[in-house]
């Protein structure tokens, strides 16, 4: 893992209400390898879980869960964070699909910044994303970034 993970009773970055070690850091380690070289799991089990994770990740700066959980058909050889930005509330605009039956899923977000150098610089992410689900897995596609 890279980055500074939270403790298990700390607030999930998420802000689904839960810790983070019953939120998204149960995804997280879930995604590092056991003895025998697999992730065991557990595995997000919708697209928005995913997507609340992936978020999640960005706040504690995970790039390896990032890069695990990326459509390896998109994924980018390498993933460098930017330190200065800390990602500070999310909102889940809109889901479809996504479920736990489903092939795909796409999720509505925007995510919300700000720099650790200079606080009154702050801005938003707005994203519609795609996911896909392969066996027990799901995974980031792409994302169009919203005006």
């Amino acid at each position: 893992m890279t980055g500074n993970p939270l403790d298990d009773g700390a607030r999930c970055p998420c802000l689904s209400g839960d810790t983070y070690g019953s939120c998204c850091g149960r995804y997280h380690a879930g995604l590092r390898p056991g003895p025998d070289g697999t992730a065991p799991g557990p595995h997000a089990p919708t697209a928005e879980a995913l997507m609340r994770s992936r978020y999640s990740a960005f706040a504690v700066g995970d790039a390896d869960y990032l890069l695990a959980t990326w459509h390896a058909a998109a994924r980018p050889a390498d993933l460098e964070l930017d330190d200065d930005v800390e990602w500070r509330r999310l909102d889940v605009v809109r889901t479809e699909a996504g479920g736990p039956f489903d092939t795909t899923g796409v999720v509505e977000f925007v995510a919300h910044h700000r720099s650790r150098t200079d606080p009154a610089d702050r801005g938003r992410l707005h994203e519609v994303s795609r996911f896909v689900r392969e066996g027990d897995r799901w995974s980031y596609v792409d994302g169009a970034v919203q005006g």
